[in-house]
């Protein structure tokens, strides 16, 4: 899944944890998991989930409340889930999922970016092959637990792969399995630090450290737009 460069990102999301531009977007996930499945995060998995990252990036808990509330208010009916796809520097590959309640101004902002650092965007459909969508669960090696046995817990939940990186174990699932491998993983007694439905690249590249450098370039302005909710490319 690109284990180099999710331990760049990984690095990078730390420093990002403190900064208020992240939180706008945490509670917009919020916002619409609990407009599409319903404010209970008991019988909502991908509320609970967004909640459960909300909390380890130490949003509050009243901002988190007050987006559960807002999915029922006419601001949260604007919003829709919009995926872009673009190409950069290098033969890297961009799926961008959007939350908006202005398309308009989103694939606007998308296509300057893209333009202006040597890509594009392109029709949606066409990267989709070049990614398998896939649930990720992440949480820290949890002290005095066998992971062998944890990840034989785990495989009737959906579990395909259990890796460990920089003392951070991560989960790889079954798309549709979202939900039953993170409600296994609670039963567990752990909570995960982030959980998510990622897009993994079916042919990762490797790019030097330059080559990586532009490309993370755009890669931090598409993550600066307020309308971007999570990005995915090729890189290794």
């Amino acid at each position: 899944m690109g284990r180099h460069f999710e331990c760049r990102r990984r690095a990078k999301e730390s420093r990002w944890a403190t900064m208020s531009k992240v939180f706008p977007k945490l509670a917009k996930s919020i916002t619409m998991a609990a407009k599409n499945g319903g404010p209970d995060p008991e019988s909502n998995a991908p509320l609970r989930v967004a909640i459960n990252n909300a909390k380890a990036q130490n949003l509050s808990k009243e901002n988190i409340e007050n987006a559960i509330k807002r999915a029922a208010g006419k601001d949260a009916a604007d919003i829709s889930e919009i995926t872009y796809e673009g190409k950069g520097p290098h033969g890297s590959l961009f799926v961008v999922e959007c939350a908006t309640d202005n398309s308009n101004r989103s694939v606007g902002n998308l296509k300057i970016i893209f333009n202006k650092n040597g890509g594009q965007l392109v029709n949606g459909g066409q990267l989709d092959f070049m990614f398998n969508r896939k649930s990720v669960v992440e949480f820290p090696v949890p002290e005095g637990r066998d992971l062998e046995e944890l990840e034989l817990e785990l495989i009737d939940a959906g579990l395909e792969e259990l890796s460990v990186d920089d003392g951070i174990v991560t989960l790889i699932g079954e798309y549709g399995a979202f939900a039953k491998l993170t409600q296994a993983v609670e039963a567990q007694g752990i909570v995960p630090t982030k959980s998510s439905l990622q897009r993994l690249p079916t042919q990762p590249i490797e790019l030097t450290e330059e080559q990586m450098e532009e490309v993370e370039a755009i890669l931090d302005k598409i993550e600066d737009d307020d309308d971007v909710q999570a990005v995915f490319t090729n890189l290794a």
